[in-house]
């Protein structure tokens, strides 16, 4: 009887520390989370006040302006159109990461499954571009694009997306381990053409790389400033982050309403928090499938 009452407390002891560890390890995940989301619960804050409310200093309360803001920011043609802006933003990235997935899974694929002299050299070749930044190819670049007459258009910010080498290097990790030789044999000798192999077997079974590629394509593209800012001179044709850099010029005069920028930045974010979570629910299974070797 002893034993037993013995054996009771034990267990109620080693619950009472498991609930404990539970409560502290939840309270310190909270606190994280709320730390990670201040900037854009401020953002969001910011943005539901005036001008004068927000000259006056910060309140934590939630104002009312936030559909005024929402109405002078969208309507404001001082410096530039937002709904053009973003709807430029938007087809760039998301052209790219469609672009950049579909190719770069397809050179994977290629490297992968078929055998021939320059594999290898091929393989180390893509991996040594990866090393050189961007800003190196910089001025040949924009003169590329001038001699093509292609300043001010879609095609320079999108077209280079096919060639994504960290992408083809993440994809080519994913295909070792998660398709087998055996099924493109298999579709093979059932007469399977190779581009029909790899759109109709292959490319499903990648679905959960692809999805985290192109989350983080997107998000690349959606968030880059260099490269637009080199070959997108007219304001109808300006990216978001190119609008935001100009926001300073907004801030700096007399007449800025402090209440409409913050209402920018934040229509600035919400396409990329949309597509995040549309396509979150890929991201576990497609890191740890591509980052582990089968």
């Amino acid at each position: 009887m002893a034993i037993k009452e013995q054996t009771i407390r034990n267990n109620e002891s080693a619950r009472g520390k498991l609930i404990a560890v539970r409560v502290v390890a939840y309270t310190f995940l909270i606190l994280v989370t709320l730390l990670a989301l201040f900037p854009l619960i401020l953002l969001i804050l910011n943005s539901t006040h005036s001008n004068s409310s927000l000259q006056a200093g910060f309140d934590p309360i939630p104002g009312g302006h936030f559909l005024i803001n929402f109405k002078t920011a969208w309507n404001d043609t001082a410096l530039f159109t937002l709904p053009r802006s973003m709807l430029n933003s938007f087809i760039i990235a998301a052209s790219s990461c469609i672009l950049t997935s579909y190719f770069s899974a397809m050179t994977a694929y290629g490297i992968h499954v078929y055998d021939f002299k320059l594999k290898k050299f091929a393989f180390n070749f893509i991996m040594v571009i990866m090393t050189i930044p961007t800003q190196v190819a910089a001025v040949g670049f924009v003169q590329l694009v001038g001699k093509f007459h292609m300043t001010n258009t879609y095609w320079p910010l999108i077209l280079p997306a096919i060639a994504a080498p960290s992408v083809f290097f993440y994809m080519k990790q994913y295909i070792e381990s998660s398709l087998p030789m055996e099924v493109i044999e298999a579709a093979r000798v059932d007469g399977s053409g190779e581009f029909m192999t790899f759109n109709t077997i292959a490319l499903p079974m990648l679905k959960p790389a692809i999805a985290v590629q192109m989350i983080f394509a997107f998000v690349s593209s959606w968030n880059n400033f260099f490269t637009p800012a080199l070959v997108l001179s007219k304001s109808e044709m300006w990216t978001l982050p190119i609008v935001n850099a100009t926001l300073r010029q907004k801030i700096q005069s007399q007449n800025c309403d402090i209440g409409e920028v913050y209402m920018m930045i934040l229509l600035s974010i919400i396409p990329v928090v949309i597509v995040y979570i549309a396509l979150s629910k890929h991201i576990v299974k497609g890191v740890a499938l591509g980052a582990v070797k089968g």
